[in-house]
């Protein structure tokens, strides 16, 4: 057996040094997104880069009252995190027994505390709904792009492998 010469070790440490790297790297998170997909199939509508503090908000007709109403969410982490509501009107679903401002004839209700904090939110696009999703100030035909098939909508951070995949 041959000996194994000080160059080749070193070689060889380096090249390991560098293959190490190159998979911390390829692993680590470097992207945050908002993903909505489909329950059933998994299969994914719209992956949007967000950040902590992203605002995320579902815009729809209420199916009773038939006026607006507007839930927004907070980016935490991978948190959605339900921070302001506005409606025009009580109806089903909607919060009738906590304090709401009247701002020109909508009803704004901004708890103190977070009224849920999610990690995936479920949604059910409507076509009378209309449900709209506004990502910051980019909005989304909710029900054209599913189809008005049911939703999980949530927050997960995508390694750069994840991304070039």
């Amino acid at each position: 057996m041959g000996r194994v010469s000080r160059p080749n070790v070193l070689v060889a440490i380096l090249v390991a040094t560098v293959l190490v790297l190159v998979a911390v790297t390829a692993t680590a998170p470097a992207e945050t997104v908002l993903v909505v997909e489909d329950v059933e199939t998994g299969e994914q509508y719209l992956t949007e880069p967000v950040s902590d503090g992203s605002t995320v908000a579902l815009e729809y007709t209420h199916s009773v009252e038939k006026s607006r109403v507007y839930d927004e969410y907070r980016v935490d982490d991978r948190t959605l995190v339900n921070t302001r509501m506005e409606f025009e009107s009580y109806g089903w679903g909607l919060p009738a027994r906590v304090d709401v401002t009247n701002v020109n004839g909508t009803l704004v209700y901004e708890p103190s505390e977070p009224i849920a904090e999610l990690r995936t939110l479920s949604v059910s696009p409507g076509r009378i709904a209309g449900h709209t999703l506004i990502v910051d100030d980019r909005r989304y035909d909710l029900v054209a792009m599913t189809n008005a098939n049911d939703v999980r909508i949530r927050v997960e951070r995508r390694s750069l492998i994840e991304m070039i995949l």
